[in-house]
């Protein structure tokens, strides 16, 4: 943490700044110390304020983005991918993000928080697992404030944010709909928020599949899942592109057994196992998964009494856009 960021910290109990211990520092970042207030502790651990325990619901994301850390960056797998997401699910501009605050909710490995920088915005990043470590690898940078935290407690000051931007994220929350209430919060007068979620549609679709499978998947340890899926997946990855190549039938029975295929979209063998087992573990792993219907989101724009509200199918699912009056 860089000693800039100390004064936009306050704590979201007691509503007061932190004061600041340091252990060890180096070349101007605190490597090791601890934040307080009169009834507060927060660690500083391996250059991260620690605002959560390190056991919580989050866990296997931790596990998955410091495994795959590099997976889904723009600039290591040479793509665009998730710039494309982006700019098309936000509408905003690269030049009308540079010099901006951002707060990134729930940023895994950095995919987008590298987006962000890359744009010129200051970045204030968390995320509720351990996947910080990941993103701080990926994206050290002295425009980056990046911690672990709380979607429904985030240690910084209320309404400061020229924009918030939360994807990947909501449906993984014990309560989607308060903690997209939590997040607008941080908007400033005028502030714009761009969120996504799963669609719940009640449509049949192949990648629902899923959901047979998670009452089994998300009682077993995260290690032990993820290494079932990485032992099983190259051997099944070419017969399931065979079968998902059969018209019509073909993505129906390729969902019997769980593999996510990129075919087409990821190129290179090697490349396409890592985000079939990544993926697969992704739909499989997490304890939360909540789909949301458009009417859903809606509704918590209009609660939340933002305007401009554009709430579309798009991005993971369904996108979500809106300003702070």
């Amino acid at each position: 943490m860089f000693h800039r960021y100390l004064r936009d910290f306050v704590s979201p109990s007691a509503k007061v700044k932190y004061d600041l211990h340091v252990v060890e520092e180096v070349a101007g970042e605190i490597k090791e110390g601890f934040l307080f207030t009169e009834s507060e502790k927060i660690p500083i651990s391996g250059y991260l304020p620690r605002f959560v325990s390190s056991e919580n619901y989050a866990d296997s994301f931790g596990l998955q983005w410091n495994i795959f850390e590099r997976t889904q960056i723009d600039s290591s797998n040479f793509s665009d991918l998730t710039s494309q997401r982006f700019y098309r699910g936000t509408g905003w501009a690269p030049g009308e993000i540079r010099g901006n605050k951002i707060l990134e909710a729930g940023s895994g490995a950095g995919r987008f928080t590298e987006i962000l920088l890359k744009a010129g915005a200051i970045v204030y990043s968390f995320d509720l697992s351990e996947a910080v470590e990941a993103n701080y690898r990926n994206n050290r940078n002295k425009k980056l404030c990046l911690f672990q935290g709380d979607i429904y407690h985030i240690p910084l000051e209320e309404h400061s944010f020229d924009k918030v931007f939360c994807y990947g994220v909501l449906q993984h929350t014990p309560n989607p709909k308060k903690a997209f209430l939590s997040l607008v919060k941080y908007l400033k007068p005028g502030g714009q928020i761009s969120v996504d979620c799963y669609l719940k549609d009640g449509s049949i679709r192949p990648w629902k599949s899923k959901y047979l499978w998670r009452p089994l998947t998300t009682k077993m340890n995260e290690r032990r899942l993820l290494n079932i899926i990485k032992f099983y997946i190259p051997l099944w990855f070419p017969i399931d592109t065979f079968i998902k190549n059969i018209p019509l039938a073909g993505r129906y029975l390729g969902s019997i057994i769980p593999c996510w295929n990129c075919s087409g979209r990821i190129h290179g063998k090697q490349e396409l196992l890592e985000w079939a087992i990544m993926d697969t573990f992704d739909a499989r792993g997490a304890k939360y998964d909540k789909p949301q219907t458009i009417e859903d989101i809606q509704s918590w724009f209009h609660e939340a009494r933002l305007k401009n509200i554009e709430v579309v199918k798009g991005s993971n699912g369904v996108v979500g856009n809106g300003t702070r009056t």
